[in-house]
């Protein structure tokens, strides 16, 4: 299955809500082509759930990134983004049992994605990460070791202890039909999203850095906005990044990141809201303006997310 002919060939990397929402938003209306490897070893929420009932991946991820690049109206997708709130369904997205579903009627992914890519606009994939059943571990600094996404992402555990290292069980293998794509795409954007329960989980699966430090695309990482309590306590633009390089085994040739701080009681009122988040990302260290991009990437008003449309702005003039 050839993915791309001609114009520029886009893979993006992601999990959780950020990177649809702020990235593929409007690099969909473009000219260009784009494919989304989506995490798929999340273990909470419906997703999880629904995984754990039936041995599949997470279709989680895979649900926010289609339902970005599915051309369909918006009350169409609402409907889809349904989430039940009682009985034997209660806490499930309508979309999860259903892609579970297309996925259980003849348990072959291939068909699945197959399937699903038929829905989207020609010129968009969305591609397999991976199909092994492997779970998330990571080892703090104390020794303890943590199992499973769910368990990283909402931290029952000291979340001061920093995080020395991360791996899955069993070793994932990636597809290869993911590795020829990475092999050949002009442009690879790495996040925004959580740095290890979504964006270091996809750089660790078998085969998945090579292809990407061999690719001769530019490799752009979009840093967070704010550092997540257990994940990135205290981090600044520099530590993401080398995160991100640790694992991937090579450099990174562009990193876009925030440089506006708003006032103090923006920022306070947005952690009640959002009690997993701790500060703005900071800038801590002198940055090579070569290879950092740093830009006020906030919306308007006091949501302190990345603005698509900035952020849109800033990459396509590295595209």
């Amino acid at each position: 299955m050839q993915i791309f002919k001609g114009s520029k060939k886009i893979i993006c990397l992601g999990g959780g809500t950020a990177m649809p929402r702020v990235v593929l938003s409007e690099l969909k209306k473009t000219k260009h082509k784009i494919a989304v490897i989506s995490a798929v070893l999340d273990s909470g929420g419906s997703a999880g759930k629904l995984r754990e009932d039936y041995h599949t991946v997470s279709f989680g991820d895979i649900r926010r990134s289609f339902l970005e690049l599915v051309d369909w109206p918006k009350e169409i997708k609402e409907y889809f983004k349904y989430r039940f709130e009682k009985g034997c369904l209660d806490g499930h997205v309508l979309a999860n049992i259903m892609l579970s579903a297309l996925y259980l009627k003849d348990k072959s992914y291939r068909n699945f994605f197959e399937k699903i890519n038929e829905l989207l606009p020609g010129r968009h994939r969305i591609l397999p990460a991976t199909i092994t059943n492997s779970h998330l571990h990571v080892l703090l600094e104390n020794g303890e070791e943590i199992i499973k996404e769910s368990n990283i992402d909402v931290p029952k555990h000291n979340s001061d202890l920093k995080i020395k290292k991360i791996f899955l069980v069993p070793e994932a293998e990636a597809c290869p039909i993911t590795l020829r794509n990475l092999e050949n795409a002009d442009v690879i954007i790495i996040g925004p999203g959580d740095l290890y329960s979504s964006l270091l989980q996809i750089l660790l699966i078998k085969g998945m850095k090579e292809a990407i430090i061999n690719s001769p695309a530019k490799k752009i990482f979009i840093c967070n906005l704010m550092t997540k309590k257990g994940e990135s306590n205290d981090y600044s633009v520099l530590d993401f990044t080398k995160e991100i390089e640790r694992y991937l085994g090579g450099s990174l040739d562009y990193v876009i990141y925030n440089n506006y701080f708003p006032e103090r009681k923006i920022v306070s009122d947005y952690k009640k809201k959002y009690p997993e988040l701790l500060e703005m990302v900071a800038i801590k260290e002198k940055l090579d303006v070569r290879k950092f991009i740093g830009k006020n990437l906030l919306k308007e008003n006091k949501d302190l997310s990345h603005s698509p449309v900035k952020l849109y702005k800033e990459i396509i003039k590295l595209i």
